[in-house]
């Protein structure tokens, strides 16, 4: 294994408070619920579509909510900070050698942007996916660009859309509890690794 790919939100960042504001400001614009911390738990281990309905958020309109959404993330990056050990593990995985990536369905300015503000300078790549469930054909671009087998990535994430993203090509994956998925919605899937800790990344992989 040389390459290790990275979720960005849920996973690197602790932005979830960031999204709960923007989503609750838009709610009230476009008649969707609010959310609450107590909401984000009790949720967990429901899919995307059936967490939609619980808010009344029509699907269609992401393409409309997203941009607004990121938007709002680039204006208050400065809230945003990295999970605790999080500097620590991709600093220590960079000096043994594995190549870091982030493919993200965030914009990849606003990922450089933290990236920087955090002077994380171990991520050698930052990809962003326009679809918001089409990692996969980004995964798919790294691996071509770098002449990579499936075997030779491993892909860390926190939600569901990620490892059935990494199944249909063949990637491992492995999942972390911190984020905002549920182990129920994951397991089904079958991840190669689960990490409860990020010194827990660092455990399975060195």
């Amino acid at each position: 294994m040389k390459y290790i790919l990275f979720d960005f939100d849920g996973t690197l960042a602790d932005s979830t408070h960031l999204y709960m504001n923007v989503w609750n400001q838009l709610a009230e614009r476009y008649n969707f619920k609010p959310v609450t911390k107590d909401d984000l738990l009790s949720t967990r281990n429901l899919t995307i579509q059936e967490r939609a309905r619980q808010y009344n958020f029509p699907m269609h309109k992401l393409p409309v909510i997203l941009p607004q959404i990121y938007r709002y993330f680039k204006e208050h990056v400065s809230e945003v900070k990295l999970f605790e050990g999080i500097k620590e593990i991709l600093d220590e995985l960079a000096r043994s050698g594995y190549v870091i990536g982030i493919v993200s369905s965030n914009a990849k300015e606003n990922i450089e942007m933290l990236l920087h503000q955090e002077q994380i300078v171990s991520v050698s790549e930052v990809m962003s996916s326009s679809r918001i469930f089409g990692k996969d054909t980004v995964i798919k671009k790294f691996m071509k660009k770098h002449n990579a087998a499936p075997d030779q990535l491993l892909y860390v994430g926190d939600e569901v859309r990620d490892i059935i993203a990494c199944n249909k090509v063949a990637v491992p994956f492995m999942w972390v509890s911190w984020g905002l998925d549920g182990f129920e919605l994951i397991e089904k899937e079958k991840p190669k690794y689960v990490a409860h800790a990020p010194k827990e990344i660092l455990d399975a992989l060195l």
